[in-house]
């Protein structure tokens, strides 16, 4: 990548991770924990879980752009995340989401070393990011973007961790405006507006 053109990669990069990491299912995971115990234990939890999981994602994704065009990926990124916005929109229509069994385990169990629910939180966060998560799309259609595995690397990481930040160190008064509800709402506008600028720019060539 040029020199030039480092900087402002990183930064949207950086932006785009860090907006959609407050929209999706993590974001009320780290919410709802960080009311239960130490602000610190669910921030290093995050940080380590999202750094681990961003290095996965952006090894697969490399060798993936290695076999598919790039604008394919890029043109299959973006329905994806029009696709995905669609079922979020769908879904918000219908119950409360709740959290699955294992988080709502972790979450209420009381008398619990800050080693035991950091690891705990650890493991879940990687397996819910690992799972399918709009981020990891987002990360990939990046790669494909830039064509840098370090920039995107690092900007989603200091995205990620970013988002946790805010996520954990404002703790129940960010919860009490990020309801379940809100976060697909807010996520439903990010990924559709995300998703339709990857395919007009995929299609423009830029």
């Amino acid at each position: 990548m040029d020199q030039a053109a480092v900087l402002p990669a990183l930064l949207t990069t950086v932006g785009t991770l860090f907006v959609a990491e407050l929209t999706d299912k993590d974001a009320l995971f780290l919410l709802a924990l960080a009311t239960k115990t130490k602000a610190s234990v669910v921030f290093a939890s995050g940080a380590i879980a999202f750094t681990i999981t961003t290095a996965i994602i952006v090894a697969v994704g490399s060798l993936l752009l290695t076999l598919v065009p790039v604008v394919a990926v890029k043109l299959a990124g973006g329905v994806i995340m029009l696709a995905y916005a669609l079922w979020e929109l769908r879904r918000s229509s219908t119950k409360e989401q709740e959290m699955d069994e294992r988080e709502r385990r972790l979450l209420e169990k009381d008398g619990r070393s800050a080693w035991s629910i950091f690891f705990a939180a650890l493991v879940s966060l990687i397996a819910l990011d690992l799972a399918g998560d709009a981020t990891e799309l987002l990360t990939v259609v990046l790669l494909a973007r830039f064509d840098d595995v370090v920039v995107v690397f690092s900007g989603a990481v200091i995205g990620l961790v970013g988002a946790t930040a805010v996520e954990t160190l404002l703790g129940n008064r960010l919860g009490r405006v990020l309801s379940p509800k809100r976060i697909r709402y807010l996520s439903v506008a990010v990924f559709a507006v995300i998703g339709t600028t990857v395919i007009v720019t995929s299609l423009l060539g830029f």
